[in-house]
């Protein structure tokens, strides 16, 4: 049985993923982490039976028994829970969006030094790690490219976590070309996007949106889309992040991408 500390239990994601671990045959929920249920049993806080497994506000309270820290918090405190974990030899499957690839380098270098293994990947979902695949395989003969960043307008990150990781992964592949030199574009500069790592990301924030990612290659004449849209549920995300779970103590230091942890 691997021990879960789950961290934003009672979040969107948060709720499926701790329902997972419960229906688990070799998960066991240890610790559960959320400041507005503080206090509540789990199985209250989901609609289920008692599980005797505590809410806390206190994330050293919450890691206390576990091996493996999932994180589906906020960006403002996700971080902070990571290196928690760490410091305490406990291994991170990170689901929250909104750390940067400075914060991502500080966190892998935390995790080497104490031994222990990170898993972050900004979407989850089996359809997301396959377009980030395709994408990567893509940039590998397609110079010009740009990603497209589609969410909720209540989303306090922009780009969101699975754009943000496309651009920065897809940069490390190939830094892809401009038709015209993003210094000298008149009018509105900011139209052209936010660049990462080299790639340029456009977010819309619009009601109707879960969200969705897009990245668009072109050579002269052609295009290519490889798109992900997120249905309405948080279901696609569960067998993902306990896949990630399952394997997060086999690594040393961080990983990024559930793609990595399906193709290698």
């Amino acid at each position: 049985m691997t021990k879960i500390c789950m961290a934003g239990v009672t979040g969107w994601t948060g709720r499926a993923v701790a329902a997972g671990i419960l229906d688990a045959g070799d998960l066991e929920l240890t610790g559960a982490l959320a400041r507005k249920t503080a206090g509540l049993d789990v199985g209250d806080a989901l609609e289920r039976a008692p599980t005797g497994v505590t809410i806390t506000a206190d994330v050293g309270e919450a890691l206390a028994g576990a091996e493996v820290l999932i994180d589906y918090t906020h960006p403002e405190a996700v971080k902070e829970h990571t290196r928690a974990a760490i410091g305490r030899g406990i291994s991170v499957v990170v689901g929250t969006s909104g750390l940067t690839a400075a914060d991502y380098a500080e966190i892998d270098e935390d995790a080497r030094a104490a031994g222990v293994g990170v898993l972050a990947a900004g979407n989850f979902s089996l359809t997301a790690a396959l377009v980030q695949h395709f994408a990567l395989i893509a940039a590998r003969h397609i110079g010009h490219f740009e990603v497209i960043d589609y969410a909720s307008a209540a989303k306090p990150d922009a780009p969101s976590g699975t754009a943000r990781e496309m651009a920065e992964r897809l940069g490390e592949v190939c830094q892809p070309a401009l038709g015209h030199p993003l210094e000298k574009v008149s009018g509105t500069p900011q139209a052209r996007g936010g660049r990462i790592n080299g790639v340029q990301v456009h977010s819309l924030r619009l009601p109707s949106y879960v969200g969705s990612v897009e990245a668009v290659f072109a050579v002269p004449g052609a295009r290519m889309s490889l798109r992900h849209d997120a249905g309405e549920t948080a279901e696609p995300y569960v067998e993902g992040t306990l896949a990630a779970a399952r394997k997060v103590r086999e690594v040393k230091g961080l990983v990024r991408g559930l793609d990595r942890l399906l193709f290698g």
